[in-house]
């Protein structure tokens, strides 16, 4: 009989809030999406005062940043975000996710250490994420899916429709350099601003303004939530393999 598999850990970044609709959602959407694989899913909810203070994160093989923010402890979150980058760990944002994956780039991808979420610093110099010209709060709208991107793959689909629940997005003013090199934008919305990333450096670094997690609510399958779940199934696989011992035969 072989071995039997350990629990599929998913850290949670953000800090929970019942009164968040995605907070009820995305657990959800991940135990949906378990029932095609053979193993057993554990939930962990990181927040950020915690992580800033160290939390271990090696028993992870996923993340999810949550809607929610501001967090109460950016820091934390940027340092989860930027173990999953570093370590090449499946990592998902969505909403405020979104915007802290693009935060912790411009921090410690391209060295901007003054870049700045304007949500908590209206005033920023550099904020590489700023208040939209209109609020996407209770929002839905059609969505195009970069062509060749993971993205569409996962949806199978050039256009998606998804909802949002939020007011800051993408500062146009930086965009071009923010979008350069592994990363890439893989969504716009109607009136083309960028809506989704994602790292082509990574095996699976994606994030959205949009929050799909919702739509288990409701009892519908979440592709995201599933493309998480898959990678990070792959991820735990590809490490145990790598700490089993090595079995050589003596030379005869």
């Amino acid at each position: 009989m072989g071995k039997r598999r350990k629990a599929l850990r998913i850290g949670l970044i953000g800090d929970r809030d019942s009164r968040v609709t995605a907070h009820w959602a995305i657990p959800l959407a991940l135990q949906q999406s378990l029932l095609p694989h053979s193993g057993t899913l554990r939930v962990d909810w990181l927040d950020t005062p915690r992580l800033a203070q160290g939390l271990d994160l090696e028993p992870y093989s996923g993340f999810w940043c949550i809607p929610g923010s501001p967090y109460l402890n950016t820091d934390g979150a940027l340092r989860a975000i930027a173990f999953a980058r570093a370590n090449q760990v499946p990592f998902l944002g969505t909403c405020g996710g979104f915007q802290h994956a693009l935060l912790e780039r411009a921090r410690n991808v391209l060295g901007w250490s003054d870049a700045a979420h304007a949500e908590m610093d209206p005033g920023a110099a550099r904020a590489v994420v700023h208040a939209l010209p209109c609020s996407l709060v209770e929002v839905s709208e059609t969505i195009r899916l970069m062509p060749g991107s993971n993205l569409a793959a996962i949806y199978g689909l050039a256009e998606i429709r998804e909802g949002y629940r939020c007011s800051y997005g993408v500062n146009p003013e930086f965009q071009d350099i923010l979008f350069g090199g592994s990363l890439r934008a893989c969504a716009r919305g109607e009136d083309d601003s960028i809506r989704a990333l994602e790292a082509t450096d990574h095996p699976f670094f994606i994030a959205t303004l949009f929050q799909p997690e919702r739509k288990a609510l409701a009892g519908i399958a979440v592709p995201l939530a599933e493309a998480l779940l898959s990678a990070a199934f792959r991820h735990q696989s590809s490490r145990q393999s790598s700490q089993e011992p090595s079995h050589i035969r003596s030379p005869a």
